[in-house]
């Protein structure tokens, strides 16, 4: 008797059960006149009917997304998970007009009152309480976390977003635990490289971070590793062979003198630009060159983020991974008759190094 009641309970529960526990990725759509957002399934099942307001700025439905859709003329703002439930109402964490998106499967959110930021898990539970200033989103099971700041009114936006003043930054994990207690962000630190070693590393490419344990963090500097990689697989021996290997799929190149752009497959970019390229990239060996390099994302401008070849550098949002996939910018400076002439040249990081994706003359 008590089996069949277990059995019952169990087929009862089995369509929420699977529900909840869906791996699959939505994906977003418009209604008829763009403006609302739905889901469907890969299948192509509608999931979600457009209800959500184009701020709504998933791309992707993972685990869970910011929300905001209109009520009778009131606006709703909350972060909604695959199985339905809405949690975080009016605690929308927003930077540069956009809500957060989904990270390793962890989102931000910030207390309507106090301003502090937490983070919620793909289930919707709070994982990291409202207890910070500001927090980075997850890398590698990482968070920079900024605590201790001067709460200043006279500072908050239209979106309650720089209300803090002082404070220092902090590494954490995602279970809320403190690994060290002073780490100064930068843009350029690997967290995906992450070696715990019992002592400080050699490594000239790395920075290391002496942990509350007393082991250390090492990480890969991404500008330490470009240039160094920029010097010995291109300004060493630049040959047609090395800048093939080194180009993206394609490359982007602009005259903007000429106001003229071309999107080449690599071996055609080689074919056709090595000499002015080799002229180019060579300038940077001699002495007194003005240069200087820069850590950015991809623009999800130009190089679309839902293409095969880009895809993987962003997120389910459009935005750049930029901590995972940065673009060295490499900008070189000439004075002529007056005048400012610069040539600009973009490399991404990719799992198999950094490649040539655009060229500005």
């Amino acid at each position: 008797m008590k089996a069949g009641i277990l059995l019952f309970i169990i087929i009862m529960l089995a369509p929420g059960l699977l529900f909840s526990q869906d791996k699959s990725v939505w994906t977003s759509f418009w209604n008829s006149d763009t403006t609302l957002r739905g889901f469907k399934d890969a299948a192509g099942k509608v999931m979600i009917a457009p209800k959500f307001a184009p701020i709504t700025s998933a791309n992707k439905f993972i685990n869970i997304i910011a929300a905001v859709e209109k009520k009778g003329d009131k606006w709703l703002s909350y972060y909604l998970t695959k199985s339905g439930r809405k949690v975080g109402q009016d605690q929308l964490y927003v930077f540069d007009i956009t809500p957060d998106c989904e990270c390793e499967g962890y989102i931000r959110f910030r207390d309507a009152v106090t301003h502090k930021v937490g983070m919620f898990n793909g289930k919707g539970d709070i994982a990291i309480p409202a207890e910070y200033n500001n927090l980075m989103p997850v890398a590698n099971g990482l968070i920079v976390a900024l605590k201790g700041g001067i709460f200043d009114a006279s500072k908050i936006d239209e979106h309650n977003q720089y209300p803090w003043v002082g404070g220092k930054e902090v590494l954490i994990d995602t279970r809320n635990k403190l690994l060290i207690n002073d780490f100064k962000y930068d843009a350029d630190i690997n967290f995906y490289s992450l070696k715990v070693l019992k002592q400080p590393g050699n490594d000239p490419g790395r920075d290391n971070f002496k942990t509350l344990t007393g082991e250390y963090y090492s990480f890969i500097n991404y500008d330490k590793e470009f240039k160094a990689w920029l010097k010995t697989a291109l300004l060493d021996d630049l040959t047609p062979e090395r800048l093939l290997k080194a180009a993206y799929i394609n490359v982007m190149v602009n005259i903007s003198a000429d106001d003229k752009e071309w999107n080449l497959d690599k071996a055609r970019f080689v074919d056709e630009w090595f000499s002015i390229i080799r002229l180019k990239l060579l300038e940077l060996n001699k002495p007194g060159v003005e240069y200087h390099i820069f850590t950015e994302g991809l623009n999800p401008f130009i190089y679309d983020y839902t293409s095969a070849a880009f895809e993987k550098y962003f997120d389910n949002c459009g935005s750049a991974l930029h901590n995972k996939y940065p673009v060295k910018q490499v900008v070189i400076t000439r004075h002529v008759n007056g005048e400012i002439k610069q040539d600009h040249f973009e490399f991404l990081r990719t799992d198999s190094g950094y490649k040539l994706i655009s060229v500005s003359l």
